[in-house]
């Protein structure tokens, strides 16, 4: 099959340039758009500081651009949902909100981040649904709708959830390991891309430990972040991945893009031509591009992305060359 290529349009939105709430000043990881007939609004993931301890926390907010990808509406002036409560899942951030139309409703799927102690964190995959929308949301409870199982003892994260003949599925990550590169060194985390299906988007069940897609760099590649569209008939995912250890600062172990297909959501092909992404030197994107999120407005298909030390000076959009 001949590859996806995708047209970088450069960089549209910047979080220095912009009055973001909660003191966040730096940040807008994992881009989510939401389209509507004037606008896009496009969730992201931004970083305050925890006066407690000087650790970030991560909140959700959204900037409404106009269709063409020019101009900036609004900036959302709180987050979209506040930080879990204590003990809970989300208590100290949300990362990424991953957003689906269903009925009058918005539902936002949220990623919850908790600390630990032998490890840094523990995350799990929440709901949130909206009836202004998308402008606040609110927890249909305060646990997960997925966690961490029997046969996926670490991590959930990341779901993007898309329904599809009825049916809601969900591509999400699942830890399979904790591992320490020295005996002093911090534990790092590796991750792999799972499926789940729901009739009513809140009841879960997975494919227990099912790596669906394979790995280019190794048993150690950190799959992250799916996302996936329907292009001529045929399922596409794009995601991003890395090496588990030295990734932060190397760019030859960071963050790039991946690509996967599949005629029957079932079976999925790894052919990471797609989406031909590079880099460009010198650039806000010159060592890493992380954080995909594919969409379909006007008739084309477009793919938010983060650039260097995980979206913290922004994303950029990709266009579809049909």
């Amino acid at each position: 099959m001949s590859a996806l290529r995708f047209r970088k349009l450069g960089k549209i939105f910047d979080p220095r340039e912009h009055a973001l709430p909660n003191d966040c000043v730096e940040f807008a990881q994992s881009p989510q758009a939401l389209v509507f007939d004037e606008f896009v609004r496009v969730y992201f993931c931004t970083r305050s500081v925890d006066a407690k301890n000087g650790k970030y926390l991560s909140h959700v907010c959204f900037v409404d651009m106009a269709r063409d990808f020019k101009s900036v509406i609004r900036v959302a002036d709180r987050p979209v949902l506040p930080l879990g409560a204590l003990g809970c899942f989300d208590e100290h951030g949300i990362f990424p909100l991953n957003v689906v139309r269903h009925g009058d409703a918005v539902l936002g799927y949220t990623c919850g981040w908790s600390r630990r102690v032998a490890v840094s964190v523990e995350t799990a995959i929440g709901l949130a649904h909206s009836r202004d929308q998308g402008v606040t949301f609110e927890r249909i409870g305060d646990g997960p709708v997925l966690a961490a199982s029997m046969r996926e003892p670490y991590l959930v994260g990341d779901g993007f959830v898309r329904i599809i003949g009825g049916v809601f599925h969900m591509w999400y990550i699942f830890g399979t390991a904790w591992k320490r590169p020295t005996p002093e060194s911090p534990a790092e985390r590796t991750y792999k891309i799972g499926h789940a299906t729901s009739a009513d988007g809140v009841n879960w069940t997975k494919e227990e430990g099912r790596r669906i897609v394979a790995d280019r760099i190794g048993p150690d590649e950190s799959q992250a972040l799916p996302t996936v569209v329907e292009v001529g008939g045929r399922h596409h995912m794009f995601f991003c991945y890395r090496q588990s250890v030295d990734f932060r600062k190397n760019r030859d172990r960071g963050y790039r893009l991946g690509h996967a297909w599949s005629d029957d959501l079932v079976t999925w092909t790894r052919d990471d031509e797609s989406p031909g992404l590079e880099g460009t030197p010198g650039s806000w994107d010159s060592d890493m591009i992380c954080y995909p999120n594919t969409f379909e407005c006007g008739g084309q298909v477009y793919l938010l992305y983060n650039g260097n030390e995980f979206g913290r000076h922004g994303f950029g959009l990709a266009l579809l060359e049909r």
